[in-house]
């Protein structure tokens, strides 16, 4: 027995990490599981008999095709959005000194330290007070503004963290600053900003609040689709959709972390 806790006590950490991951991936496994069910009744709680009518027909259930596609336009632009904006304010942030510099820095990270309803809640006041009708344009914009900080924030980082002899060895060798840029700075910094890309694309995907305060009555995303259905008994193609989104999710950080090993290995 000596022995056993000793194994314990020495590899503690790595235990705790794995049941850790373990209580992570869970429900998504189970999601994976229900996806080949075919429940009898409206509701997919209970497991019935094993179908794969879900995977062959995904779109079978009205609407939710439509508002998936929807929710996957808004979270591209919105990554394209946040990504660009987000990238510029972050090199701004890590390498100049303005007046005001600690203000902006304060107003950039406070979305993500105040609860998401308040953000969704004045998003909309400002669309009424401005008279824009609600719809797919005000959920983008909203979109952009919240996944704005994470970027900001996985950028920043990367920047500051990036070494800038290598971009003064680049000008002395003549470099002409968009060279500089596009040769140096933007490889080093091409880590941080698909982070905050996929975490934005992410965010934006998933939003159910603020989308809710600045949908209008038409625009349907697929979270809204899910909270509407949840009312009547999610269908089984819901989890077909969460599964692959889950197999996409882990397939891109797979290759980006081979891509990266043989970067490494080459070097």
């Amino acid at each position: 027995m000596s022995r056993v806790f000793k194994w314990i006590r020495e590899h503690l950490v790595v235990l705790a990490g794995i049941l850790a991951l373990a209580y992570l991936v869970l429900p998504n496994l189970v999601v994976f599981a229900f996806s080949f069910n075919k429940p009898v009744g409206k509701f997919n709680y209970e497991w019935a008999q094993f179908s794969t009518d879900a995977w062959t027909n995904p779109c079978g259930v009205a609407d939710m095709c439509g508002s998936l596609s929807l929710s996957l336009q808004i979270a591209t632009l919105a990554t394209i959005g946040a990504t660009v904006l987000g990238t510029m304010v972050a090199f701004a942030l890590a390498r100049y000194r303005f007046r005001g510099r600690a203000a902006t820095t304060a107003l950039i990270f406070l979305p993500m330290a105040m609860p998401e309803v308040v953000m969704a809640a004045s998003l909309g006041t400002l669309f009424l007070n401005m008279r824009i009708q609600f719809g797919f344009l005000t959920i983008l914009i909203a979109h952009i503004m919240f996944c704005l900080s994470f970027v900001v924030t996985a950028v920043k980082a990367r920047v500051m963290s990036m070494d800038p002899r290598l971009e003064q060895a680049a000008q002395d060798l003549y470099a002409t600053p968009t060279q500089t840029f596009l040769k140096i700075t933007l490889p080093l910094a091409a880590p941080g900003i698909a982070a905050g890309a996929l975490l934005s694309f992410a965010l934006s995907f998933d939003d159910f609040i603020i989308t809710q305060f600045n949908s209008g009555p038409t625009t349907v995303t697929f979270p809204m689709f899910v909270w509407g259905a949840s009312q009547r008994g999610i269908p089984v193609q819901v989890n077909v959709i969460g599964t692959a989104m889950f197999i996409a999710a882990v397939a891109l950080t797979v290759a980006g972390q081979w891509i990266g090993n043989r970067r490494k290995a080459r070097s």
